[in-house]
């Protein structure tokens, strides 16, 4: 049987795989060998699964440096034990319970669809496969969607920085209804961290929970 013919988007991937084994894996070897023993990164990062702001891009980061988890708005769902798949629960608790991080850092970013659409509320109602799935998780926004939409309305950038900024804000909130993150950062082993990624001029920003400012790092 003849090889299936691979797309110019994965063959784009793959010669980019074979730069990688060049200039990446080759000169840091001894990194890559050391990894095979395990990883032990003191940092979870996370963040959208915009493909505009990957977390190891930004932060300029070796393997093993981070751990990272990507969703649809860089979400995080408050700690719930109903019947279900709860992956990003999944990740933060292996993160906290047994890599041990010693930071978690929330990044959102500009020109976010999912704050975008949690917005407008333009996927509100339907059905799961035809975007149900994205509006009952971008829910988690729906309550601080009034304060915004009756001071910006629900389009332009105003607004839609305000939900970005929000977003990162409530994500924190949650993840302090988690128990082992909620002690750990009592007992001061454990620090949370807000950011925002603007894509439009690059520049990283990081939440002053004391002022609810977002600042230039």
């Amino acid at each position: 049987m003849a090889d299936e013919p691979v797309s110019a988007e994965l063959a784009a991937l793959i010669a980019g795989y074979r730069r990688f084994r060049e200039k990446g894996w080759h000169p840091q070897r001894s990194r890559w060998d050391k990894l095979r023993e395990g990883q032990a990164p003191k940092v979870m990062v996370i963040a959208c699964a915009d493909s505009r702001t990957d977390p190891a891009t930004v932060f300029d980061a070796d393997p093993g440096e981070i751990f990272v988890v990507r969703n649809i708005a860089a979400m995080v769902p408050p700690f719930e034990t109903t019947p279900g798949r709860h992956g990003v629960s999944a990740a933060l608790e292996f993160a906290v319970q047994v890599l041990r991080v010693s930071e978690i850092v929330v990044m959102g970013h500009g020109m976010c669809g999912g704050c975008q659409a949690a917005l407008t509320q333009e996927l509100h109602g339907m059905e799961p496969g035809h975007g149900g799935f994205i509006a009952d998780w971008i829910s988690m926004l729906d309550e601080v969607r009034g304060p915004i939409v009756e001071e910006y309305g629900t389009e332009g950038r105003a607004a839609e920085r305000a939900m970005e900024h929000a977003a990162v804000r409530v994500s924190l909130a949650n993840l302090r209804t988690f128990p082992c993150v909620r002690e750990l950062e009592g007992r001061g082993k454990l620090r949370l961290r807000g950011a925002f990624f603007a894509i439009a001029d690059g520049v990283l920003h990081l939440l002053d929970e004391h002022t609810g400012r977002f600042n230039p790092a």
